[in-house]
This record gives structure tokens, C-alpha cells and sequence, in this order.
């Protein structure tokens, strides 16, 4: 039978463990938001993607101000459409980017 001085020196010792745990991941996501690792801007992005079937997916993909519709099998990717990206953020509520004109060059 296990003395408690035995018991007590595990239970110790395991605690002290997740603690180090918790510490080393608060650390992380404390790091996380530095500067050290800030990503630069990314020039490909998928907007949204929409499983179509078991295998088969549609994907609206933005890069360098132009969004692509592409849809994608297990064997090949496929360009549906492609247009001007329209800013979000200028785009009015409840008017969607398809009825906007194109923005001027």
C-alpha cells in the first residue's frame, strides 16, 4: 500500500506539471499577437467555399483585387467565372456586388 508522503509527492509533482502546461500556453498566446511572428499580407485568399457533394466543392477565391469561382474535384480545379473583387466595406447593406457598376481605372 502506497504511503501518503508517496501519494502526496505525486499529486505535487503532477500538479506542478500542468501548471508549467498552463503557463507555457498562455505564454504562446501571449507571443502569438507580437510582432515576431505578424504575417505579411497575404495575396491569396479563399473568400468562401461550399461542399457541393461528397468529393466536389465550389470555392470563391480573391487574389490581387480579382475573385475567382472555381470548383474543385478530387482530380482537377476548375475556373467557373472570375470578376473585379468589390470592397466589402463599400459595398451598401442589403445591395449585392453583383447590381454595383465597376470601379473606374
Amino acid at each position: 500500500m502506497a504511503s501518503w508522503s508517496g501519494v502526496a509527492q505525486y499529486l505535487g509533482s503532477f500538479a506542478l506539471v500542468v501548471a508549467l502546461l498552463v503557463g507555457l500556453l498562455w505564454s504562446l498566446k501571449r507571443l502569438q499577437g507580437a510582432q515576431a511572428f505578424a504575417r505579411r499580407e497575404q495575396r491569396l485568399r479563399v473568400v468562401e467555399s461550399m461542399a457541393m457533394g461528397a468529393r466536389l466543392k465550389i470555392a470563391l477565391v480573391r487574389c490581387d483585387g480579382h475573385e475567382l469561382l472555381v470548383g474543385i474535384t478530387p482530380t482537377q480545379i476548375t475556373q467557373l467565372g472570375s470578376w473585379r473583387a468589390v470592397d466589402a466595406a463599400a459595398t451598401p447593406p442589403g445591395v449585392p456586388a453583383s447590381f454595383l457598376p465597376e470601379p473606374r481605372t
